[in-house]
């Protein structure tokens, strides 16, 4: 794998100074999660820079090299080549950065749409990116005082809120982000559900 600074100037290559300016921002982002919640930070680091190295790919291109690394992507991908980028920049972060650790491109693949069953990296990388300090959109602020009390609430809250937005757009929502929000709403009741069970057990008499 190459250097954090060959990777930085590689990357210049391919994205405008906007989107490079708001990857520093998720990577710094990503880096801080990763430290609160006990994932990799240097890892995380590297992810939230990568991660949107397929963004500003014209559509043309971006359908060509889906076929030079022979990605399939979905119907709905391919109405809205918007979210090419996620799984495309997962295969140029492996040729074109030397980057081969799965849990850096699983994250990467899908930082978008999110997907059923998250890991904890994938969940940091994904917040990141909603949050990371050159976000302006109405919520954002909300979303950032949940991020470092409870990531899946703070997610949870993300998701719901890029949901509605593709709705109130009348846009195609992608399955996978109704089944991220779903799973993540599930974890939650079940966690809720087990600290229950452990107040009432602690509430119980001990018997003599």
């Amino acid at each position: 794998m190459a250097g954090y600074d060959s990777i930085v100037n590689e990357l210049s290559k391919w994205i405008d100074d906007k989107r490079l300016k708001h990857s520093y921002g998720v990577s710094e982002c990503a880096a801080k999660l990763a430290e609160h919640y006990g994932a990799d930070a240097d890892k995380a680091r590297l992810a939230g820079l990568i991660h949107d190295c397929a963004k500003n790919l014209p559509d043309q291109e971006a359908l060509r090299l889906c076929k030079k690394y022979h990605f399939q992507p979905d119907a709905i991908s391919c109405m809205n080549k918007a979210l090419l980028h996620a799984p495309l920049g997962a295969l140029l972060a492996q040729e074109i950065f030397g980057i081969h650790d799965r849990e850096i491109l699983d994250a990467i693949a899908c930082h978008t749409t999110g997907k059923k069953g998250m890991s904890l990296f994938e969940k940091i990388i994904c917040l990141a990116d909603y949050i990371e300090e050159g976000r302006r959109y109405e919520g954002v602020d909300n979303i950032r005082s949940l991020a470092f009390k409870d990531i899946n609430k703070a997610l949870l809250t993300a998701f719901e809120l890029s949901i509605r937005n593709v709705l109130d757009r009348g846009k195609l929502l992608h399955p996978m982000t109704v089944e991220s929000r779903n799973a993540i709403l599930l974890e939650i009741e079940n966690e809720d559900k087990s600290r229950q069970l452990a107040s009432l057990k602690n509430q119980q008499p001990i018997e003599s």
